[in-house]
């Protein structure tokens, strides 16, 4: 009899096995059945990623029996090891293989994640690595991240440990992601940090000069919406959506500073927006549109009515940064502590296993934006940091002092913000294009081949 509640059904929980690969290389299965796994599992993750469901036992089986599978067996046998070594590997209770009996996706929904002091790792280096990162207090995004490179660097270097490798390795593994994979620079520098904090924090091995080709340095021009485009783009949204994305063209934000303010944040009478831990572990104020007055005071009233409601039903406070959340520990139950956008739902905390309110989901915001650009027919590729380039762009284009937008958009350095001058309508001094004065702007009818040629004299 299947359960009712995915929740309370283990076959339902979500299976984090990131270093299924490793085990899978270190297990005594033949070099031919250990390919063919490695093929399925990662077909049956990559099926996953597509409609955006973590991999769980009843997803494994509905996969099965929807899926027009080239080696049926060799994939049920695959997902069946994959199922087990995963249960083991989170020291769960053993549960079902997958078998034939279809169950539909709705099941496979995003459940509760692993608590971190549950989460220590599967193998010796990566609990050394787990431990270095929380020891240093670094924020749960930087610990996924680091523990994706170092995972993809132990497969790089397997079935070897990390620990027995050098800076000859780890320059391979480093100029393959210049070379091979084309990588990004930041993404070359990402993996480079990652790999070194393994080594220095986790290992306690401080690495001599690590000889790796880099990733040739280059800036893109980035993505800029027109006036137009942006009101286009807004009237595609309504509602909390609409509100967040406007705030985030009228004051320059980050997409996790926008999802990040809190009520405090917000200075209406002053019309300001103070920044807490940007990018750099900066501060900053920046500006904080007039119109949207009336529309903040209104989302604030509401957030009001959501903390009276959570303090009423005894939720945990919001999260707060480690060192103030010790220091003040019932700060996250007051109201200027509260998030300025909300999530609907409560949720657990991967750190703490707290059932708490966070803010607003970054892909929930990140999907809203893509759709309304579609649907608003932009012929361009907006993501939310768009409507950052677009507000510094256009303050450029409006006469503002570009040391003035430095201060508002938070950058370091000058040159970071000269990028936009290439992207102005009059890039320079109001500089016009040759072309332009030799025949007045708009459509020209050239006529046709043969027409062209006769006011040329030319028989054709």
């Amino acid at each position: 009899m299947q359960p009712n509640d995915p929740v309370a059904d283990p076959n339902c929980a979500p299976l984090r096995f990131p270093l299924w690969q490793d085990v899978l290389d270190g297990s005594p299965l033949p070099r031919a059945t250990r390919d063919t796994y490695r093929r399925e599992i990662k077909a049956f993750l990559d099926h996953c990623k597509a409609v955006r469901a973590p991999a769980t036992v009843w997803g494994a089986k509905h996969y099965l029996t929807s899926s027009e599978l080239r080696d049926a067996n060799g994939a049920r046998n695959a997902l069946r090891w994959f199922v087990r070594e995963a249960r083991v590997a989170m020291s769960s209770v053993p549960i079902s293989v997958p078998s034939t009996s279809a169950r539909p996706a709705a099941a496979a929904r995003p459940q509760e994640p692993l608590r971190a002091r549950d989460d220590l790792g599967v193998v010796e280096w990566e609990r050394a690595l787990i431990t270095a990162v929380r020891r240093k207090g670094l924020l749960w995004r930087t610990e996924q991240t680091y523990r994706e490179w170092a995972a993809r660097f132990a497969r790089f270097i397997g079935p070897r440990s990390p620990r027995t490798a050098d800076e000859r390795e780890v320059g391979a593994f480093l100029s393959s992601l210049a070379v091979e994979r084309r990588a990004s620079q930041s993404t070359q520098k990402q993996a480079l940090n990652a790999v070194v904090f393994l080594f220095q924090e986790a290992f306690g091995r401080q690495l001599p000069e690590i000889p790796f080709q880099r990733v040739a340095p280059g800036r893109k021009v980035p993505t800029v919406l027109t006036r137009n485009e942006i009101g286009g783009l807004f009237r595609q949204l309504d509602g909390r959506m609409k509100l967040m994305a406007e705030l985030a063209y009228g004051a320059g934000l980050r997409l996790m500073e926008l999802l990040r303010l809190r009520v405090h944040h917000v200075d209406l009478p002053r019309h300001q927006l103070q920044i807490d831990d940007g990018k750099g572990a900066k501060h900053r104020v920046t500006v904080l549109p007039a119109v949207l007055v009336p529309e903040l005071e209104l989302q604030i009233e509401r957030l009001r009515r959501l903390h009276a409601a959570d303090r009423a039903a005894e939720l945990p406070g919001v999260w707060l940064p480690e060192g103030l959340a010790q220091k003040y520990s019932r700060a996250g139950e007051s109201f200027e502590w509260q998030w300025l956008f909300p999530s609907r739902e409560t949720a657990i905390d991967p750190a703490s296993g707290v059932r708490r309110r966070h803010h607003v989901s970054d892909a929930a915001f990140q999907n809203a934006i893509r759709l309304a650009a579609r649907m608003a027919g932009i012929a361009k590729r907006v993501t939310p940091h768009v409507l950052r380039h677009s507000f510094a762009t256009h303050l450029l284009e409006s006469g503002t002092d570009i040391r003035t937008v430095q201060d508002l958009l938070g950058h370091e350095s000058v040159e970071t913000t000269q990028i936009y001058t290439h992207v102005m309508v009059k890039p320079g001094l109001g500089v016009r294009s040759p072309l332009d004065g030799l025949r007045p702007t708009g459509p020209r009818d050239y006529g046709t081949t043969e027409q062209a040629a006769e006011r040329r004299g030319v028989r054709i």
